[in-house]
């Protein structure tokens, strides 16, 4: 969606912080990047990497620095991992499901996979969402999870089975030469 509202720098602030916030206006802070390492205590609690709350802030049109960020958390069907996905993208999930037959088998099956099991959590002020016992369950997380971004979505992993997805993912796009549609191929550097 494009926005029509030009950022202005806000008063007071500094031109990292005005830049923050240009960038994320502009939806280049909106996805989720990078690998990231946090502790999960005894209660369930996981602070929710500040790149990624930064990135749910900006999707919901919120200040970039305050307050609780809100999530859907979900069982991946192709991994034992969690995913983190944003309400609007979560949501945005309807429209293709609802061009399926609501009496279906097939509409029955998507929806009992895709919102049987999902959970809209909130952070606290400090950034700590609760994970579901379920969704821990799931994807064999102790004391330590890995959150790895995907753009649009993130995954929240055991930290081993993160790194074996990691080289999995890089060995299988190797192979087989996956490249983004329209994207050209690299040019071949002859020595």
């Amino acid at each position: 969606m494009l926005s029509h509202v030009i950022p202005r720098p806000m008063r007071g602030a500094s031109a990292g912080a005005t830049r923050q916030h240009q960038e994320s206006q502009s939806g280049r802070m909106s996805q989720f990047l990078g690998t990231h390492h946090n502790k999960l205590d005894a209660k369930g609690r996981v602070s929710v990497p500040a790149a990624y709350r930064l990135a749910l802030r900006g999707r919901a049109g919120a200040p970039e620095s305050t307050g609780p960020v809100s999530l859907v958390l979900r069982p991946s069907h192709k991994h034992a991992c969690i995913e983190g996905w944003p309400p609007d993208a979560f949501a945005a999930l309807a429209e293709p499901l609802d061009r399926l037959d609501m009496f279906g088998e097939d509409h029955e099956d998507l929806s009992t996979a895709l919102y049987a099991d999902a959970d809209l959590v909130e952070s606290d002020k400090e950034g700590r969402i609760v994970l579901p016992d379920s969704l821990v369950r799931h994807a064999g997380l102790t004391d330590t999870v890995t959150f790895m971004g995907l753009g649009r979505v993130f995954q929240i992993w055991e930290p081993a089975a993160a790194e074996q997805r990691r080289i999995e993912a890089r060995a299988v796009t190797r192979a087989r030469g996956l490249t983004l549609p329209g994207a050209q191929p690299p040019m071949q550097v002859r020595a």
